[in-house]
C-alpha cells in the first residue's frame, strides 16, 4: 500500500507543500534554538522523505541558526516551517493540513526542557461558552487547511 499524499503550508498561504512517500519519526525538540524558532516551549517536527517534498506555492526563506542547520519560515506570515540539517529535512507538524496521526513518538534534547513543561496540561481549563461564540465571529485571514487554486482570496492583501 502506498503512503498517502500529504499537504500543508504556512499560516497565510504564501507557501504550500505536498509530500509523497513515507514520513519519518515525529518528535519534540526541547533545545533552545527550537524554542526560539517556534516562539514556544518546544518544536514538534517530522522527518520528510528524501525525495518526496514538493513546494507547490512559494518556498520557505531560511535562517542559518548554526554551522550546519538552516531553519525555514514563511517570510510573509513568519510561520516556522522547516528544520534542515545534514541528515535531511524536517517539517513542523503544525504546518500539515491533517495532523491527527502525527503524534510525537520521542523527545530530544530533553535536558534542555523548561522545568514546568511536564505539568502545563495540569493547569485549569478555560471553558467559557461565550468566549468560543465570540471567536466564531472573528473574520480570519488564515489560509484554510486544504489546497486552494488562488490565494490570497480576491481582495485580501498579504
Amino acid at each position: 500500500m502506498s503512503e498517502p499524499i500529504r499537504t500543508g503550508g504556512c499560516q497565510c498561504g504564501a507557501i504550500r507543500f505536498r509530500i509523497s512517500g513515507k514520513l519519518g519519526r515525529p518528535s519534540i525538540c526541547h533545545c533552545r534554538m527550537c524554542q526560539k524558532q517556534f516562539g514556544g516551549f518546544f518544536s514538534a517536527l517530522i522527518t520528510a522523505p528524501e525525495e518526496g517534498v514538493e513546494w507547490t506555492r512559494g518556498e520557505p526563506s531560511y535562517f542559518q541558526s548554526s554551522i550546519n542547520i538552516d531553519r525555514g519560515f514563511c517570510s510573509s506570515s513568519g510561520t516556522p516551517m522547516t528544520y534542515r540539517h545534514p541528515g535531511g529535512l524536517e517539517l513542523a507538524i503544525g504546518t500539515f493540513d491533517d495532523r491527527s496521526d502525527l503524534a510525537p513518538q520521542i523527545q530530544v534534547n530533553y535536558d534542555w526542557r523548561l522545568p514546568w513543561v511536564e505539568t502545563i496540561f495540569d493547569t485549569p481549563v478555560h471553558r467559557d461558552p461565550d468566549y468560543y461564540a465570540r471567536q466564531e465571529q472573528i473574520i480570519s485571514f488564515q489560509h484554510p487547511d486544504h489546497d486552494t487554486d488562488v490565494w490570497p482570496a480576491k481582495g485580501l492583501k498579504i
